[in-house]
Protein backbone atom coordinates (compact mmCIF):
# COMPACT_ATOMS: atom_id res chain seq x y z
CA UNK A 1 0.00 0.00 0.00
CA UNK A 2 1.41 3.28 -1.22
CA UNK A 3 1.29 6.75 0.85
CA UNK A 4 -1.81 7.24 -1.63
CA UNK A 5 -3.70 4.77 -1.22
CA UNK A 6 -3.24 4.93 2.70
CA UNK A 7 -3.80 8.67 2.89
CA UNK A 8 -6.12 9.21 -0.11
CA UNK A 9 -4.45 12.18 -1.60
CA UNK A 10 -1.23 12.47 -3.34
CA UNK A 11 1.83 14.34 -1.93
CA UNK A 12 3.98 15.93 -4.71
CA UNK A 13 7.35 17.89 -4.96
CA UNK A 14 6.23 20.33 -7.40
CA UNK A 15 9.60 22.65 -7.61
CA UNK A 16 12.67 23.23 -6.08
CA UNK A 17 16.10 25.25 -5.46
CA UNK A 18 19.14 24.96 -5.16
CA UNK A 19 22.27 26.47 -4.00
CA UNK A 20 25.87 25.61 -4.72
CA UNK A 21 27.29 24.42 -0.95
CA UNK A 22 30.74 25.21 -0.21
CA UNK A 23 32.44 28.25 1.71
CA UNK A 24 30.36 31.06 0.42
CA UNK A 25 31.35 34.07 1.61
CA UNK A 26 29.42 36.54 -0.09
CA UNK A 27 25.92 35.02 0.96
CA UNK A 28 24.22 35.52 4.19
CA UNK A 29 21.54 33.09 5.87
CA UNK A 30 18.87 35.56 4.91
CA UNK A 31 20.56 35.72 0.83
CA UNK A 32 20.45 31.51 0.89
CA UNK A 33 17.34 31.15 2.08
CA UNK A 34 15.68 33.87 -0.27
CA UNK A 35 17.56 32.85 -3.24
CA UNK A 36 16.54 28.91 -3.07
CA UNK A 37 12.76 29.83 -1.73
CA UNK A 38 12.39 32.06 -4.78
CA UNK A 39 13.49 29.57 -7.00
CA UNK A 40 11.34 26.75 -5.93
CA UNK A 41 8.20 29.14 -6.06
CA UNK A 42 8.80 29.94 -9.53
CA UNK A 43 9.76 26.59 -10.31
CA UNK A 44 6.33 24.88 -9.03
CA UNK A 45 4.77 27.53 -11.17
CA UNK A 46 2.71 29.44 -7.94
CA UNK A 47 2.86 32.90 -7.07
CA UNK A 48 4.12 33.59 -2.99
CA UNK A 49 0.19 34.28 -2.46
CA UNK A 50 -0.27 30.42 -3.18
CA UNK A 51 2.28 29.24 -0.14
CA UNK A 52 -0.37 28.42 2.85
CA UNK A 53 2.86 27.11 5.42
CA UNK A 54 6.62 27.38 5.26
CA UNK A 55 9.02 25.12 7.53
CA UNK A 56 12.20 26.01 7.64
CA UNK A 57 15.31 23.21 8.97
CA UNK A 58 18.32 24.67 10.55
CA UNK A 59 20.48 23.29 13.58
CA UNK A 60 22.21 26.24 13.90
CA UNK A 61 23.15 25.64 17.35
CA UNK A 62 25.38 28.35 18.26
CA UNK A 63 27.55 28.56 15.13
CA UNK A 64 25.16 31.84 14.16
CA UNK A 65 24.12 35.09 16.45
CA UNK A 66 19.98 34.43 15.21
CA UNK A 67 18.61 31.73 16.57
CA UNK A 68 15.27 32.52 15.38
CA UNK A 69 15.41 32.56 11.26
CA UNK A 70 12.00 31.33 10.48
CA UNK A 71 10.02 34.48 8.97
CA UNK A 72 13.49 34.93 6.82
CA UNK A 73 11.77 33.26 4.07
CA UNK A 74 8.95 36.30 4.24
CA UNK A 75 11.33 38.38 2.49
CA UNK A 76 10.72 36.57 -0.20
CA UNK A 77 7.92 38.01 -1.54
CA UNK A 78 4.99 40.75 0.87
CA UNK A 79 2.75 38.46 -0.35
CA UNK A 80 4.25 35.95 2.44
CA UNK A 81 3.17 38.22 4.83
CA UNK A 82 1.56 36.23 7.63
CA UNK A 83 1.91 33.05 6.44
CA UNK A 84 2.85 30.31 9.29
CA UNK A 85 6.59 29.70 9.46
CA UNK A 86 8.42 27.00 11.53
CA UNK A 87 11.71 26.33 12.30
CA UNK A 88 12.55 22.97 13.02
CA UNK A 89 15.82 21.37 14.49
CA UNK A 90 16.75 17.84 14.78
CA UNK A 91 20.20 18.05 14.77
CA UNK A 92 21.73 16.80 11.01
CA UNK A 93 18.33 15.76 10.21
CA UNK A 94 16.78 19.47 10.58
CA UNK A 95 16.30 19.62 7.19
CA UNK A 96 13.77 16.04 6.73
CA UNK A 97 12.18 17.06 9.65
CA UNK A 98 11.19 20.21 8.13
CA UNK A 99 10.09 17.99 5.09
CA UNK A 100 8.22 16.07 7.04
CA UNK A 101 6.62 18.63 9.02
CA UNK A 102 5.70 19.63 5.70
CA UNK A 103 4.47 16.79 4.47
CA UNK A 104 1.91 16.01 7.53
CA UNK A 105 0.74 19.73 7.07
CA UNK A 106 -0.28 18.91 3.38
CA UNK A 107 -2.17 15.33 4.80
CA UNK A 108 -3.56 16.98 7.30
CA UNK A 109 -5.59 19.32 5.06
CA UNK A 110 -4.36 22.48 6.65
CA UNK A 111 -1.92 23.61 3.36
CA UNK A 112 -2.18 23.04 -0.41
CA UNK A 113 1.48 24.08 -0.76
CA UNK A 114 4.07 24.16 1.75
CA UNK A 115 7.62 25.91 1.42
CA UNK A 116 10.17 23.39 3.02
CA UNK A 117 13.54 25.24 3.24
CA UNK A 118 16.91 23.51 4.44
CA UNK A 119 19.84 26.74 5.04
CA UNK A 120 22.47 26.58 7.43
CA UNK A 121 25.87 28.88 6.98
CA UNK A 122 29.33 27.32 8.88
CA UNK A 123 31.86 28.78 7.22
CA UNK A 124 32.24 31.75 9.11
CA UNK A 125 32.55 30.45 12.31
CA UNK A 126 35.77 28.91 13.86
CA UNK A 127 36.68 25.62 14.29
CA UNK A 128 36.28 24.90 17.80
CA UNK A 129 32.81 26.89 17.68
CA UNK A 130 31.53 24.48 15.04
CA UNK A 131 33.22 21.55 16.56
CA UNK A 132 31.41 22.71 20.12
CA UNK A 133 27.63 22.93 17.98
CA UNK A 134 27.69 19.67 16.05
CA UNK A 135 28.57 18.24 20.10
CA UNK A 136 25.76 19.88 20.96
CA UNK A 137 24.05 16.77 19.70
CA UNK A 138 25.70 13.83 21.83
CA UNK A 139 24.67 13.25 24.79
CA UNK A 140 27.77 12.32 26.62
CA UNK A 141 30.05 14.86 24.65
CA UNK A 142 27.61 18.08 24.64
CA UNK A 143 29.68 20.97 26.46
CA UNK A 144 32.83 19.46 26.68
CA UNK A 145 35.69 19.95 25.19
CA UNK A 146 37.10 17.54 22.16
CA UNK A 147 40.09 17.65 19.70
CA UNK A 148 38.25 15.17 17.87
CA UNK A 149 34.41 16.63 17.62
CA UNK A 150 31.46 14.18 15.93
CA UNK A 151 34.47 12.68 13.99
CA UNK A 152 35.49 11.25 17.27
CA UNK A 153 32.66 9.67 17.81
CA UNK A 154 32.15 7.98 14.50
CA UNK A 155 35.48 6.91 14.99
CA UNK A 156 34.26 4.69 17.82
CA UNK A 157 31.67 3.29 15.71
CA UNK A 158 34.33 2.38 13.15
CA UNK A 159 36.85 0.43 15.39
CA UNK A 160 33.44 -1.08 16.91
CA UNK A 161 32.75 -2.42 13.68
CA UNK A 162 36.04 -3.56 12.82
CA UNK A 163 36.24 -5.32 16.18
CA UNK A 164 33.10 -7.65 15.54
CA UNK A 165 33.09 -7.86 11.61
CA UNK A 166 36.51 -7.38 10.67
CA UNK A 167 36.74 -10.81 9.21
CA UNK A 168 33.92 -10.10 6.83
CA UNK A 169 35.45 -7.37 4.75
CA UNK A 170 35.81 -9.68 1.84
CA UNK A 171 38.77 -9.29 -0.72
CA UNK A 172 39.55 -5.60 1.23
CA UNK A 173 42.58 -5.78 3.63
CA UNK A 174 41.13 -3.36 5.85
CA UNK A 175 38.16 -1.56 7.34
CA UNK A 176 39.97 1.68 6.23
CA UNK A 177 40.56 0.55 2.60
CA UNK A 178 36.42 -0.38 2.38
CA UNK A 179 36.15 3.65 3.60
CA UNK A 180 38.57 4.69 1.33
CA UNK A 181 36.47 3.40 -1.70
CA UNK A 182 33.28 4.89 -0.67
CA UNK A 183 35.30 8.30 0.00
CA UNK A 184 36.77 7.98 -3.13
CA UNK A 185 33.16 6.45 -5.21
CA UNK A 186 31.73 9.78 -3.58
CA UNK A 187 34.54 12.02 -4.71
CA UNK A 188 34.14 10.73 -8.64
CA UNK A 189 30.55 11.30 -8.38
CA UNK A 190 30.69 14.88 -6.93
CA UNK A 191 33.08 16.00 -9.79
CA UNK A 192 29.56 15.48 -12.23
CA UNK A 193 27.40 17.76 -9.19
CA UNK A 194 27.07 21.18 -10.21
CA UNK A 195 26.56 22.03 -6.61
CA UNK A 196 28.88 20.28 -4.98
CA UNK A 197 31.80 21.96 -2.74
CA UNK A 198 34.70 19.05 -3.77
CA UNK A 199 34.75 18.14 -7.01
CA UNK A 200 37.80 16.29 -7.56
CA UNK A 201 38.18 12.81 -8.80
CA UNK A 202 41.06 12.03 -5.67
CA UNK A 203 41.21 7.86 -6.53
CA UNK A 204 41.08 4.88 -4.04
CA UNK A 205 45.06 5.07 -3.29
CA UNK A 206 44.61 8.25 -2.15
CA UNK A 207 41.43 7.84 -0.18
CA UNK A 208 42.78 5.28 1.52
CA UNK A 209 46.16 6.47 2.23
CA UNK A 210 47.27 8.44 5.26
CA UNK A 211 49.81 11.28 4.48
CA UNK A 212 50.58 15.45 4.67
CA UNK A 213 46.88 15.90 2.62
CA UNK A 214 45.18 13.55 4.04
CA UNK A 215 45.97 13.12 7.40
CA UNK A 216 44.57 10.89 10.06
CA UNK A 217 41.78 12.85 11.93
CA UNK A 218 40.23 10.20 14.68
CA UNK A 219 41.45 6.60 13.72
CA UNK A 220 40.74 5.50 11.46
CA UNK A 221 38.84 8.41 9.74
CA UNK A 222 41.03 10.18 7.28
CA UNK A 223 40.40 13.81 6.21
CA UNK A 224 38.66 12.18 2.97
CA UNK A 225 36.41 10.24 5.53
CA UNK A 226 35.22 13.09 6.62
CA UNK A 227 32.19 15.52 5.19
CA UNK A 228 33.45 18.91 5.13
CA UNK A 229 32.34 22.59 6.80
CA UNK A 230 29.87 24.22 4.33
CA UNK A 231 27.61 26.79 3.79
CA UNK A 232 24.80 26.48 1.41
CA UNK A 233 20.54 26.09 1.25
CA UNK A 234 17.83 24.28 -0.65
CA UNK A 235 13.91 24.32 -0.85
CA UNK A 236 11.16 22.46 -2.12
CA UNK A 237 7.69 23.12 -2.93
CA UNK A 238 4.99 20.11 -1.47
CA UNK A 239 1.96 19.97 -2.66
CA UNK A 240 -1.46 18.14 -2.76
CA UNK A 241 -1.80 18.35 -6.37
CA UNK A 242 0.41 19.75 -9.46
CA UNK A 243 0.32 23.16 -11.09
CA UNK A 244 0.15 23.76 -15.06
CA UNK A 245 2.53 26.49 -14.87
CA UNK A 246 5.59 23.82 -12.93
CA UNK A 247 8.73 23.86 -14.54
CA UNK A 248 9.45 20.14 -14.80
CA UNK A 249 7.17 16.98 -14.06
CA UNK A 250 6.09 16.53 -9.98
CA UNK A 251 7.79 13.77 -8.04
CA UNK A 252 5.35 11.70 -6.03
CA UNK A 253 6.39 10.79 -2.26
CA UNK A 254 5.09 6.76 -2.34
CA UNK A 255 6.60 6.80 1.77
CA UNK A 256 8.11 8.10 4.35
CA UNK A 257 9.52 6.85 7.80
CA UNK A 258 10.55 8.63 11.06
CA UNK A 259 12.71 6.88 14.12
CA UNK A 260 14.28 7.88 16.95
CA UNK A 261 17.05 6.52 19.10
CA UNK A 262 18.08 6.30 23.02
CA UNK A 263 20.50 9.69 23.46
CA UNK A 264 22.25 7.75 25.96
CA UNK A 265 25.24 5.44 23.86
CA UNK A 266 25.02 3.17 26.68
CA UNK A 267 21.04 2.53 25.44
CA UNK A 268 22.12 1.73 21.72
CA UNK A 269 24.58 -0.80 20.37
CA UNK A 270 27.33 1.03 18.53
CA UNK A 271 27.08 -0.26 15.19
CA UNK A 272 23.75 -1.86 14.54
CA UNK A 273 21.75 1.80 14.03
CA UNK A 274 18.59 0.17 15.42
CA UNK A 275 16.05 3.06 14.44
CA UNK A 276 17.92 4.10 11.22
CA UNK A 277 16.78 0.58 9.99
CA UNK A 278 13.47 1.33 11.69
CA UNK A 279 12.91 4.59 9.70
CA UNK A 280 13.91 2.35 6.23
CA UNK A 281 11.17 -0.09 6.75
CA UNK A 282 8.85 2.08 7.88
CA UNK A 283 9.13 4.24 4.18
CA UNK A 284 9.59 1.16 2.52
CA UNK A 285 6.52 -0.63 3.98
CA UNK A 286 4.51 2.46 3.82
CA UNK A 287 5.59 2.67 -0.04
CA UNK A 288 4.89 -1.00 -0.56
CA UNK A 289 8.43 -1.93 -1.98
CA UNK A 290 11.75 -3.53 -1.06
CA UNK A 291 14.94 -2.18 -1.71
CA UNK A 292 15.13 -4.11 -4.46
CA UNK A 293 12.56 -1.67 -6.15
CA UNK A 294 15.20 0.98 -5.74
CA UNK A 295 16.56 2.74 -8.65
CA UNK A 296 19.36 4.67 -6.61
CA UNK A 297 19.28 6.29 -3.03
CA UNK A 298 21.01 9.53 -1.91
CA UNK A 299 22.01 8.67 2.41
CA UNK A 300 23.24 10.02 5.07
CA UNK A 301 27.46 10.09 4.46
CA UNK A 302 28.66 12.26 7.04
CA UNK A 303 31.22 10.05 7.76
CA UNK A 304 32.29 7.09 5.49
CA UNK A 305 31.39 4.63 8.03
CA UNK A 306 27.79 5.79 8.13
CA UNK A 307 27.33 5.19 4.25
CA UNK A 308 28.61 1.93 5.22
CA UNK A 309 26.57 1.00 7.86
CA UNK A 310 23.58 2.35 5.72
CA UNK A 311 23.94 -0.50 3.14
CA UNK A 312 23.11 -2.56 6.17
CA UNK A 313 20.41 -0.54 7.61
CA UNK A 314 18.35 -0.33 4.74
CA UNK A 315 18.54 -3.97 4.08
CA UNK A 316 21.07 -3.66 0.89
CA UNK A 317 23.46 -6.08 2.74
CA UNK A 318 24.00 -8.41 5.96
CA UNK A 319 25.00 -6.94 9.36
CA UNK A 320 28.66 -6.92 8.74
CA UNK A 321 28.98 -7.46 5.03
CA UNK A 322 28.45 -3.67 3.91
CA UNK A 323 31.46 -4.18 1.95
CA UNK A 324 29.96 -6.35 -0.06
CA UNK A 325 27.94 -4.08 -2.43
CA UNK A 326 31.22 -2.29 -2.91
CA UNK A 327 32.85 -5.36 -3.50
CA UNK A 328 30.30 -6.22 -6.08
CA UNK A 329 29.80 -2.94 -7.68
CA UNK A 330 26.04 -2.39 -6.54
CA UNK A 331 26.31 1.23 -5.67
CA UNK A 332 28.45 2.85 -7.98
CA UNK A 333 26.92 4.82 -11.00
CA UNK A 334 26.93 1.94 -12.82
CA UNK A 335 25.94 -0.96 -10.17
CA UNK A 336 22.31 -2.01 -9.59
CA UNK A 337 21.61 1.08 -6.84
CA UNK A 338 23.66 3.92 -7.30
CA UNK A 339 24.05 5.22 -3.68
CA UNK A 340 25.19 9.19 -3.39
CA UNK A 341 25.55 9.55 -7.12
CA UNK A 342 25.45 13.77 -6.06
CA UNK A 343 28.89 12.85 -4.31
CA UNK A 344 27.15 12.69 -0.64
CA UNK A 345 27.75 14.88 2.18
CA UNK A 346 31.16 13.66 1.50
CA UNK A 347 31.73 15.61 -1.50
CA UNK A 348 28.66 17.81 -2.08
CA UNK A 349 29.17 19.03 1.61
CA UNK A 350 27.39 19.14 4.98
CA UNK A 351 25.90 22.44 5.49
CA UNK A 352 23.61 20.61 8.44
CA UNK A 353 20.20 22.13 8.02
CA UNK A 354 20.26 22.29 3.99
CA UNK A 355 21.64 18.48 3.99
CA UNK A 356 18.19 16.38 4.05
CA UNK A 357 16.10 19.29 1.52
CA UNK A 358 19.57 19.07 -0.57
CA UNK A 359 18.99 15.03 -0.86
CA UNK A 360 14.68 15.28 -1.61
CA UNK A 361 15.74 18.18 -4.38
CA UNK A 362 18.59 15.94 -6.02
CA UNK A 363 16.32 13.00 -6.01
CA UNK A 364 13.59 14.64 -7.68
CA UNK A 365 15.62 16.01 -10.46
CA UNK A 366 17.32 12.29 -11.03
CA UNK A 367 13.27 11.32 -11.29
CA UNK A 368 12.49 13.99 -13.52
CA UNK A 369 15.71 13.86 -15.84
CA UNK A 370 17.04 17.20 -15.18
CA UNK A 371 20.17 15.94 -13.01
CA UNK A 372 22.44 17.25 -15.95
CA UNK A 373 26.08 15.52 -15.99
CA UNK A 374 24.32 13.38 -12.36
CA UNK A 375 21.47 12.36 -14.62
CA UNK A 376 21.05 8.25 -14.11
CA UNK A 377 19.45 6.48 -17.06
CA UNK A 378 15.59 6.91 -16.95
CA UNK A 379 15.33 6.19 -12.93
CA UNK A 380 11.74 5.99 -11.76
CA UNK A 381 12.03 5.23 -7.53
CA UNK A 382 14.34 6.77 -5.23
CA UNK A 383 15.16 6.76 -1.30
CA UNK A 384 16.47 9.33 0.35
CA UNK A 385 18.01 8.78 3.89
CA UNK A 386 19.06 11.71 6.51
CA UNK A 387 20.37 10.90 10.04
CA UNK A 388 20.76 13.34 12.82
CA UNK A 389 23.71 12.42 15.93
CA UNK A 390 25.00 8.97 15.93
CA UNK A 391 21.95 7.10 14.23
CA UNK A 392 19.51 9.33 16.45
CA UNK A 393 17.14 11.22 14.38
CA UNK A 394 16.23 9.44 11.40
CA UNK A 395 14.05 9.78 8.45
CA UNK A 396 13.86 8.27 4.85
CA UNK A 397 11.79 8.95 2.45
CA UNK A 398 10.44 7.23 -0.75
CA UNK A 399 10.30 9.22 -4.01
CA UNK A 400 8.67 8.10 -7.05
CA UNK A 401 8.63 9.56 -10.95
CA UNK A 402 5.15 10.71 -11.87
Amino acid sequence: MSLREAFGKDILLTGWGHSRFGKLTDETLESLIVQVATDAIRNAGLEASQIDEVYLGQFNSGMMPLGFPSSLALQVSDELANVPATRTENACASGSAAFQQGVKAVLAGTARNVLVIGAEKMTHATPDVVGAALLGADYEMAGKPSSTGFTGLFAEVAKHYDKRYGARLGSFATLGDVLGSIAAKNHRNGVDNPYAQLRKNLGEEFCRTVSDKNPMVADPLRRTDCSPVSDGAAAVIISSGPSAGAATEAVRLAGFGHANDFLPASRRDPVEFAATRVSWQRALAMAGVGVEDLDFAEVHDCFTIAELLMYEAMGLAPAGQGALALEEGWVYKDGRLPVNVSGGLKAKGHPVGATGVSQHVLAAMQLTGTAGDMQLAAPRRAAVQNMGGVGIANYVSVLEAV
